[in-house]
């Protein structure tokens, strides 16, 4: 029991924050024109956060930040995915009735891959917060601490996802949308900026 409380509320501490990831999977929610159609996005992210919980519980992705050129360049990649990322949210038009604005299925899979995977400060945050949180844990406590990390994750990125259909519903004429994606925008430029600047 103590390590599945331990595992949701580190969880929640971690994924809370607004953050690329966040913000995407929610804007998914706001411009698709049905729920299901943003699920892709919800889908990939929590996928892929999986992924990381698992790579920091047992320790690999420790490597990746140990390769200096490998840890340059997924740097590089990432923020030039973060670059063309909000440069596509910030032309993108939120409109209820018109589907053609929403990212198709495809490009909203390789969108949430990027930010997931090519952010090294969320990789950073999973290795070296739940990595090092798990090491308290052996055995079947490992396996529980995991799984309720990944739950939280699971139920945080469906969360944001109805959440986002939601605002969609109050906001009918799309300004506040088109608000939140230049907002969202600007977000992301700065983080692709605060990465390049982190490696000069």
């Amino acid at each position: 029991m103590e390590a599945i409380l331990h595992g949701i509320l580190l969880s929640f501490g971690l994924i809370l924050p607004l953050g690329v990831q966040n913000l995407f999977v929610f804007s998914q929610g706001a411009t698709q024109p049905n729920l299901i159609r943003a699920f892709p996005a919800t889908i990939t992210a929590a996928l892929c956060d999986t992924l990381l919980i698992l790579l920091a519980v047992f320790g690999i992705s420790v490597i990746i930040f140990q390769v200096h050129w490998l840890r340059t360049g997924l740097i590089m990649v990432g923020a030039i995915f973060l670059i063309y990322i909000g440069f596509t949210i910030w032309r993108s038009k939120a409109k209820t009735n018109e589907a053609t604005q929403a990212v198709p299925v495809r490009q909203q899979i390789l969108f949430a891959m990027s930010v997931s995977l090519l952010n090294p400060h969320a990789i950073l945050d999973t290795v070296g917060v739940i990595g090092t949180n798990a090491l308290k844990y052996d055995g079947v406590a490992q396996i529980y601490f995991t799984i309720a990390c990944i739950s939280v994750s699971w139920v945080w990125f469906f969360g944001l996802t109805i959440a986002g259909a939601t605002m969609k519903k109050l906001d009918v004429s799309g300004k506040l949308m088109n608000i939140i994606n230049k907002c969202s925008a600007l977000f992301i430029w700065g983080t692709a900026i605060y990465l390049i600047l982190g490696i000069m």
